[in-house]
């Protein structure tokens, strides 16, 4: 048995017996802000631990149960959305269009590959972002680094650069009125299948692949009508769909307030969320992230970049999944077009030789991130589909599988990546250049990379 578990007997249950919500003060820990009045912090804190958690524990296990599934190849992981939410964004019409473009994407990654998706929103939650640098500069004047939304503002002002703990407040609110306008717009039949015609963007009808998305549409609808004349009744089941939210568990005081112990279940539960995920700069084995998350039930996914070792994923894998769950741990790895053929299959044999089968899914974004002569940060089309091409590729070749794709985008018409059918060039990105972090893919061109995966799998499927 790991040396970090035992078995609990009040609760017949495997617990950490060093592990507490609070153990990870003990840690490094990285990527944290600093505020200016502890008093302030920790009644923040208190409120925000005293009201109701955001998702449940049996939502939790429902999405780590498909998660073992998609490691076994019988389903497809599509997790999306936005580099890092903004307070402002938090409008009926921003929330609609980036469950759309989710839903359109799992349409066609649907029909192409024959397998289940699961639709997980890289939103509800999204706010706090780490920085390469802990200050910034301008004309001589140093600040705090811009840290996301729930922790202080974008604008270059000290009153602004402030570490704000009412602001871990206004996102827990703001994440809890997005979660429940999604679920709202599901139950009400938004992701009817029935309907898909729900689902188009305006500004988008008249994109280079609508044409190949209407005909599957057409076609999902055809076997639709086909399989309720067999069964004399209407498939209602269809008119609704599982959702997941996931964000980057970057903020320690913000997840451990949330984080509780639930009736008639084992463990403990980060309720902020159902799939947090620890990224490349706070994933060292002896981190206070590492060491937080070993600890909570949910299922736990880890960036993996250039710079990760065999050794140095093994000892995550021991931590943070001993007991070998299914659907417990999942890889997303970050490459870079021009690496990932020398740095992925090193570690898909360390986890192999661990006789380990774990998720794996290709974020394809961050490591083909570039910057124009003009100071623009943007990524190309072409890049982030050869990654994924060649992730499918690997993965085949060593004997297993992608299981998912992980994407920075938006259902909104913004120019920030370049290339795609849509043609943007670096000229147009000034258009709409709306990220205050990161490049997104926008409608089109995520449709687009939905379109051109769903005809690898199909070709893979034949």
């Amino acid at each position: 048995m790991s040396p970090f578990s035992h078995r609990d007997p009040r609760r017949g249950g495997r617990l950490a017996a060093d592990w507490a919500p609070d153990s990870w003060r003990r840690r490094p820990a990285a990527q944290q802000p600093e505020y200016d009045d502890p008093a302030a912090l920790a009644a923040a804190v208190a409120e925000l631990a005293r009201l109701p958690p955001l998702v449940t524990s049996w939502e939790v296990e429902l999405l780590k149960g498909q998660l073992a599934e998609a490691a076994a190849g019988q389903r497809f992981l599509l997790q999306g959305g936005d580099c890092a939410e903004s307070f402002a964004d938090c409008t009926s019409a921003t929330i609609a269009a980036k469950l759309k473009i989710l839903l359109q994407m799992s349409l066609v990654l649907v029909h192409g590959s024959k397998r289940r998706v699961i639709r997980v929103g890289r939103f509800v939650g999204q706010y706090a972002k780490p920085r390469s640098q802990p200050a910034e500069e301008r004309d001589g004047q140093v600040l705090p680094a811009y840290r996301g939304d729930i922790v202080n503002h974008p604008e270059f002002s000290p009153e602004s650069r402030r570490p704000d703990p009412q602001l871990l407040l206004r996102g827990y609110e703001r994440a809890a009125l997005t979660l429940n306008f999604v679920r709202a717009l599901i139950d009400g039949g938004f992701a009817d299948l029935h309907h898909p015609e729900y689902w188009r963007l305006d500004f988008a009808r008249d994109a280079p692949l609508a044409a190949e998305y209407q005909r599957r549409v057409a076609a999902i609808a055809d076997s639709l009508r086909f399989m309720e004349t067999l069964a004399g009744q209407r498939l209602g089941e269809l008119g609704r769909i599982d959702f997941f939210a996931s964000h980057e568990g970057l903020h320690l005081l913000y997840e451990q307030a949330q984080t509780r112990q639930v009736p008639h279940r084992e463990g403990w539960y980060d309720l902020t969320t159902h799939f947090p995920w620890i990224g490349m700069r706070t994933a060292d084995p002896g981190s206070a992230h590492v060491e937080f998350f070993r600890g909570v039930s949910n299922p736990i996914a880890v960036k993996v970049g250039p710079a990760m070792t065999p050794e140095w994923l093994g000892e995550l894998i021991d931590r943070l999944d001993p007991h070998a769950e299914p659907g417990r741990l999942t890889l997303i790895h970050r490459f870079g077009a021009d690496q990932i053929a020398r740095c992925l299959p090193p570690l898909v044999e360390a986890v192999r030789r661990r006789g380990r089968r774990l998720l794996w899914t290709c974020d394809p974004m961050h490591g083909n991130t570039e910057t124009t002569p003009e100071g623009i940060k943007t990524r190309r089309f072409d890049r982030i589909l050869s990654e994924l091409e060649q992730a499918f590729d690997l993965h085949e070749r060593l004997g297993g599988h992608l299981g998912g794709v992980h994407f920075e985008l938006t259902g909104e018409d913004v120019t920030e990546c370049v290339g795609g059918a849509c043609g943007l060039a670096p000229a147009d990105l000034k258009r709409a250049y709306r990220s205050q972090v990161d490049p997104r893919l926008n409608y089109e061109q995520a449709l687009e990379m939905a379109l051109l995966i769903a005809r690898r799998m199909a070709g893979a499927a034949r």
